[in-house]
């Protein structure tokens, strides 16, 4: 019996790594206490555990919250699919998903006026704990290059790269936020964190002050390395210019801690 149950562990095994290296996002569950955290991960095409490898962290919007584990994958999982991507930096790449009523980041909303109240400091929400946890298992594992974390977000997710940043700091290597924001108290945690940031310019649900704020609160703590890429057209989509940017991944990975 115990036999027939270690080969069906080792076939379900073998399958996930198969399914990995077939370009495929594999559905995962993150689980801590009684709290679990939905994500898709891609390892590298010929993945081999006796190897050590980059691992991506990419944090999507808030309209792709859920618990179905596949909204997630809606931007930028095309991207870190491409022949590109996985022939010049191979990386084990995830994607977890925020629960709908959650948040990345650390911010309350108001309704009028400026709707982003980013806070300084405090406790990290459900979401992003599980997260820093998910983090640390990644860390732990023998095929994970320490030295080459790397994480990045959209929207709500461009908010919780700076939030996850801050809650972490030693981590990762570098970073990206496209149309994110935060406190600008918080920046001197992450100042030694090389970061670029994208932004449109005709935003209308994150203003573009928001990364404008961050970025100039960086330089004036001259931080390490950051970047600010602005599209004059481009609205709150700016992710679709970020993404074609053909430096942004030869920058992201790099760097290394």
């Amino acid at each position: 019996m115990k036999k027939t149950f270690f080969l069906a562990f080792i076939l379900l095994v073998l399958a996930h790594v198969s399914m990995a290296q077939n370009n495929t996002y594999t559905k995962e569950v993150y689980v801590s206490g009684i709290d679990t955290l939905l994500y898709r991960l891609l390892l590298p095409e010929n993945f081999d555990p006796a190897k050590k490898y980059p691992v991506l962290f990419f944090l999507h919007g808030a309209g792709e919250r859920g618990n179905n584990n596949e909204a997630q994958l809606t931007h930028g999982s095309k991207l870190f699919q491409s022949e590109q991507m996985r022939k010049d930096f191979p990386a084990i790449v995830v994607f977890p998903q925020c629960p709908t009523n959650d948040f990345w980041s650390n911010v309350k909303f108001r309704n009028t006026g400026d709707r982003f109240d980013f806070q300084a400091g405090g406790e990290p929400g459900k979401a992003m704990k599980l997260l820093t946890g998910l983090v640390e298992d990644f860390r732990d594992l023998k095929y994970a290059e320490k030295d080459q974390f790397y994480v990045g977000g959209l929207s709500m997710g461009g908010m919780g790269t700076l939030e996850l940043l801050r809650r972490k700091p030693k981590v990762f290597a570098a970073a990206f936020a496209i149309c994110g924001g935060d406190n600008i108290e918080n920046a001197k945690t992450y100042k030694k964190v090389p970061l670029w940031f994208f932004h449109g310019e005709k935003d209308n649900v994150v203003p573009v002050e928001k990364s404008k704020v961050v970025v100039a609160e960086l330089q004036r703590l001259r931080a390490k390395d950051v970047k600010l890429t602005l599209y004059p057209e481009a609205g709150h989509n700016s992710w679709d210019a970020a993404f074609a940017e053909p430096g942004l991944l030869p920058w992201l990975f790099g760097h290394e801690k």
